[in-house]
């Protein structure tokens, strides 16, 4: 439905973005990660036409951006945008929902069932007399979505839908985006740099760094098969080590880190620099050597730190390499774990993504 050739975007001397390519399909929620200041917002405001791109191309069904203002226009009504703060206008709830129709002309009695179906669906039903400023934030943001739901876009953008909400209102709107998508089919287009966010909600997943394009894939190639270092760190992926191939029998390699022998699915043969990726939470502790555990690695060694993570804890343990584990704060305390106490990491050789050091 939509597709970046090798754009590129500048304001001035500033570049905001460089060279990107990628295809969105149709029905589709595609989800832009990254942190803050990297081009996400210009990504979307490129899609709506409000800018356009320095040099190369972007298609929307096949037809290029570059038109006429009426039609950019024509364009536009196709889609909806949720920028991060939506403005409350003065008025009621209603008014603030019927702003779109009004601009398109639409009768005043189907304007009314089309503003009570979209609050409808964003669960708002009732508040249509309400007056907007006096709102939530999670109401807020509910209210700016069903204003762009009530035009029934095709396309959806969504830039930081849940930023400085509350986890109760994150989780609401997070359900209706699935929602929107299951039963409307439309197409969701969400920026946000809430990692866990992308991998929840999307199909498909851009990692967005030094105003470039990172990695594109699935949440299981973007969180467990990073590109390189740079995508591997933004998604969580602190098990980062450089090595070399020693043996390779079918797939099944041994691999020499800093002289700490690595077991991995690996498809490169004896003698190759390879780079190591795992994430903490395929580690798993013993107190005392396993004897029964199908992992292919089990490496003594001792707790050098521990950082509380909410329901979780992560560990960080010398075993000639420094390896960092996130474990439940349940399973923390029933293996009486501490700093300083001596334990064995146990990981699968298939939890192990190995990518060749000069790709």
């Amino acid at each position: 439905m939509i597709e970046f050739s090798h754009v590129s975007k500048s304001f001035g001397e500033k570049e905001v973005l460089n060279d990107l390519t990628f295809r969105i399909e149709k029905g589709e929620i595609f989800t832009f990660i990254g942190p803050s200041g990297t081009g996400k917002t210009t990504i979307l405001r490129l899609i709506n036409v409000l800018e356009l791109p320095t040099s190369g191309s972007i298609l929307i069904e096949r037809k290029d951006t570059r038109v006429s203002e009426r039609d950019k226009v024509a364009l536009r009504r196709r889609m909806s945008v949720v920028f991060q703060k939506p403005a409350a206008l003065r008025g009621s709830v209603f008014q603030n929902v019927a702003l779109g129709l009004k601009f398109r002309n639409t009768p005043s009695n189907e304007i009314r069932h089309l503003v009570t179906e979209a609050l409808n669906l964003v669960g708002l039903e009732g508040y249509e007399e309400r007056k907007a400023t006096t709102l939530s934030g999670g109401e807020l943001q509910r209210v700016a979505i069903a204003r762009a739901l009530v035009t029934k876009p095709e396309i959806l953008l969504l830039d930081e839908p849940t930023a400085n909400l509350d986890p109760a209102s994150t989780e609401r709107i997070e359900s209706l985006i699935l929602s929107l998508s299951e039963r409307f089919g439309t197409t969701i287009i969400l920026s946000t740099h809430d990692m866990v966010q992308g991998q929840r909600l999307a199909t498909r997943i851009a990692v967005i760094l030094n105003r470039t394009l990172g990695q594109v894939g699935d949440s299981h190639q973007i969180f467990y098969q990073p590109r390189n270092r740079e995508v591997a760190r933004m998604v969580g992926v602190e098990n980062i080590f450089d090595g070399t191939v020693v043996s390779n029998d079918e797939g099944l390699a041994i691999i020499d880190v800093k002289g700490t022998p690595i077991v991995a699915s690996c498809p490169y043969s004896a003698g190759s620099p390879v780079t190591v990726y795992m994430r903490p939470e395929d580690i798993i502790f013993f107190v005392e050597k396993d004897g029964k555990s199908s992992a292919r690695n089990e490496l003594p060694g001792k707790i050098t730190r521990v950082t509380p993570m909410g329901p979780n804890m992560k560990v960080r343990m010398d075993a000639g390499i420094s390896l960092v584990a996130v474990i439940t704060r349940r399973s923390y305390d029933e293996l009486g774990l501490s700093k300083g106490i001596s334990v064995y990491a146990s990981f699968k050789a298939t939890a192990i993504h190995v990518v060749k050091s000069d790709e």
